[in-house]
């Protein structure tokens, strides 16, 4: 992963595949977001749940999703067709979505949480591994930048949307959610008829077991590096279900809670695509160390932050470090696996990254309730700056490696 050369990288290059699934992934952020940004304070202060409650669902949630990924990344391979599964996981998801308006307890909100995963889960391997394939080397980084920023934008314009409908509807939350179904409906329309599958390769080998021993070892050493390195800076990044919680113990109204998400997702959509041109033109790991700070700078305001204000710069320090580090993961992950066995090699990346993100949600709530806002924050900047460590301690050995 040697320096690469180039004069810019202009939006047009990008494939009309990629454009088409970022706008996919930006329309089911609205539908997501607009109930996820309620979802967290509508728990614990309308159905009386805990925040270690909060984190546990959480955590599940994204683990379940991670584990399924495995399975629908693998199966991507066997078959040769991506679009299909993606298609499937965003019709679950789609699905879905009115069960969180009717849910009457917080059980049927927890089931409707975790089938929505569910589905997630099913998508996002193959749809990674499917913008890999129809995406050129020289513009990697720029096109999964681009389907993250627009991914993003969908994320702060769902709570965006959230904020207007709680206060015209009086904090009417039902109403919201009932909302929130359109949106995921069109999501699902568009995969279904505007994404083309891009025709195999010729030469391209056929792959009968991606989870078999021997085609995990095909992935290589490279790959399995850049997979440790996430796992252990997902440790250290917990769910931002806990910044809406820090903004409402610092005294923010509950009909601005959502607003903590659309100022991180503003900066997060800003950053993820120039993120991805200077990754394609210079080093990936630079970027990504870069981001892994933000994250430090972020906890460690959100530790001490005594006001709103605080809390707001907190939140743009983290909207930083997300824009530069998540599209980046995924970029290496497609750098170093083989063609054929993408849709493996992001499954077995969200496997680990999602079982990570469940520990550190358990450990975030468990903190909160123990030693509040301090503890959860103080300990994320500890294991962030243990996981800058490790990848400045071997940084160079994913720079030498060979390209997939």
């Amino acid at each position: 992963m040697t320096t690469r050369q180039g004069t810019g990288y202009p939006l047009r290059d990008i494939p009309g595949g990629v454009w088409a699934l970022g706008f996919v992934s930006l329309l089911m952020d609205v539908s997501s977001e607009m109930i996820h940004a309620l979802l967290p304070i509508y728990l614990v202060t309308v159905l009386g749940t805990s925040a270690l409650t909060v984190g546990v669902i959480e955590g599940i949630a994204e683990a379940t999703a991670a584990i399924i990924r495995v399975y629908s990344g693998a199966l991507s391979d066997r078959l040769g067709n991506r679009k299909v599964l993606a298609a499937v996981g965003y019709g679950l998801a789609a699905f879905t979505k009115p069960v969180f308006p009717l849910a009457p307890t917080a059980a049927w909100l927890i089931a409707a949480r975790f089938v929505d995963r569910v589905g997630k889960g099913i998508r996002g391997a193959p749809r990674d591994a499917l913008i890999a394939d129809l995406s050129p080397e020289h513009l990697r980084g720029a096109s999964f930048g681009l389907r993250q920023s627009l991914d993003t934008v969908g994320a702060f314009l769902g709570p965006l949307l959230a904020i207007a409908l709680m206060w015209v509807t009086a904090n009417n939350f039902t109403a919201v959610f009932w909302v929130a179904v359109a949106p995921a409906f069109l999501a699902l329309g568009l995969i279904v008829f505007a994404v083309k599958e891009p025709k195999r390769r010729a030469g391209r080998r056929s792959v009968r077991s991606p989870l078999s021993f021997e085609e995990l070892g095909r992935l290589g050493a490279a790959y399995w590096i850049v997979v440790a390195v996430a796992t252990a800076f997902t440790l250290a990044r917990f769910s931002e279900a806990f910044l809406l919680l820090r903004a409402q113990s610092v005294g923010l109204p509950v009909v601005l809670v959502p607003a903590v998400m659309v100022l991180m997702n503003i900066v997060y959509s800003l950053v993820a695509y120039p993120a991805g041109v200077i990754s394609d033109r210079f080093d990936r790991i630079s970027v990504l160390i870069v981001g892994i700070l933000f994250l430090i700078a972020a906890d460690l305001v959100l530790a001490f932050a005594a006001g709103v204000g605080a809390v707001a710069l907190g939140v743009v320090l983290w909207g930083l470090h997300m824009g530069l580090t998540q599209s980046l993961l995924a970029t290496l992950v497609a750098d170093c696996a083989p063609a054929e066995l993408r849709g493996t090699a992001f499954g077995m990346f969200n496997l680990f990254t999602g079982l990570a993100l469940l520990a550190a949600s358990l450990i975030a709530g468990a903190l909160w309730d123990a030693f509040g806002p301090l503890g959860t924050f103080l300990a994320g900047a500890g294991f962030t700056g243990l996981a800058a460590l490790g990848l400045l301690a071997i940084r160079h050995r994913i720079a030498r490696a060979p390209p997939a």
